[in-house]
């Protein structure tokens, strides 16, 4: 028995169950749909661009699997979906596939995905024997039916690649910089931290455009099994080495050296100054917090964090509170 917005005796639901997001533009053809995952989004798009809100149902079925009713045509319309990451990702990504498949048995001229944070983007790098999850992801995406994908601040540009279908990477960063000029009264007093080596070429971008000084910070707190990348599996039984060596005739290679946890320094002059610190995904705010303390150890007065994508509350200490961190 499906439950919808009445609900049977002896049917539970777990999860929010209503008509979410949907507009249409009679005149030019254009639906738009999305999920459960950002509602007020939603409803901002559907007004800026002045729409009436369409008609469309995403639940919960009594044995927990999602299903989609879309409630008017979209045959030979352009049906936008807006869908983005949160903390409940996989179901965001079930509603999202099931959407367009939906929107592509109906039909539909494109369907347009809209997702401002990829769900897995972060996962784009085969790690000790693990997949690129971020490529399956694609993978699902364009098979369900999506003709093109907008999002916002790819965690890694090189996803793009992994998509059959054509990719818009908007930037958050002209928004960012207009807000620090205008709200941040004594911004030319900043500087802009690159909170690890792989942010910089984000940082400088920020840097440049508001002319102020880049500061590093180099090392990270990483667990020890990050340390190890997986190529230097166990060694053999030394009668299989010497058997093995035997047959092939040459000489074994040396096993590589692990990789060393580097210390936490600070690349840069931080004393006096505002430190801002610019990331594209927050999910794990202890990370920003031990280098809010370098900062501050460092003679900063002032932390200010800026995310542009998302940011998802995870093991956060108590010195958050008495940070100037936002």
């Amino acid at each position: 028995m499906l439950c919808k917005s009445v609900r049977p005796v002896g049917c539970t639901v777990h999860r929010s169950v209503g008509v979410v997001g949907m507009g249409l533009l009679r005149s030019k053809g254009m639906v738009i749909l999305a999920g459960n995952s950002h509602p007020e989004l939603v409803k901002a798009v559907c007004h800026h661009l002045d729409v009436r809100p369409g008609n469309c149902l995403v639940f919960f079925r009594s044995s927990r699997e999602t299903e989609v009713e879309i409630r008017e045509t979209v045959r030979g319309r352009d049906v936008y979906i807006i869908q983005s990451g949160t903390k409940d990702v996989n179901n965001d990504i079930m509603e999202l596939l099931i959407i367009a498949y939906a929107c592509r048995s109906a039909c539909a001229r494109k369907v347009i995905a809209v997702v401002p944070y990829l769900p897995y983007s972060t996962q784009s790098k085969r790690r000790k024997r693990g997949p690129i999850t971020s490529k399956l992801v694609a993978k699902m995406l364009c098979a369900s039916g999506i003709n093109h994908l907008i999002t916002l601040d790819l965690h890694s540009k090189e996803i793009q690649g992994f998509f059959d279908v054509p990719i818009d990477n908007l930037r958050a960063s002209p928004f960012l910089t207009k807000y620090i000029e205008t709200y941040i009264t004594d911004y030319r007093n900043a500087v802009i931290v690159a909170r690890n080596p792989g942010v910089v070429p984000r940082a400088t971008s920020y840097a440049e455009r508001l002319r102020l000084p880049l500061v590093v910070i180099h090392g990270e707190e990483r667990d020890e099994s990050d340390n190890n990348d997986g190529r230097n599996s166990p060694p053999l039984d030394q009668s299989v080495v010497e058997k093995r060596t035997t047959q092939v005739g040459l000489e074994l290679l040396p096993m590589m050296i692990p990789k060393a946890k580097p210390p936490l320094t600070l690349v840069g002059d931080v004393n006096s100054r505002i430190a801002i610190i610019i990331d594209d995904i927050i999910d794990d705010v202890s990370k920003y917090v031990t280098a809010a303390d370098l900062l501050h150890e460092r003679g900063a007065y002032k932390d200010i964090c800026y995310c542009n994508t998302w940011f998802a509350q995870s093991r956060c200490t108590a010195s958050t509170g008495r940070k100037s961190y936002r």
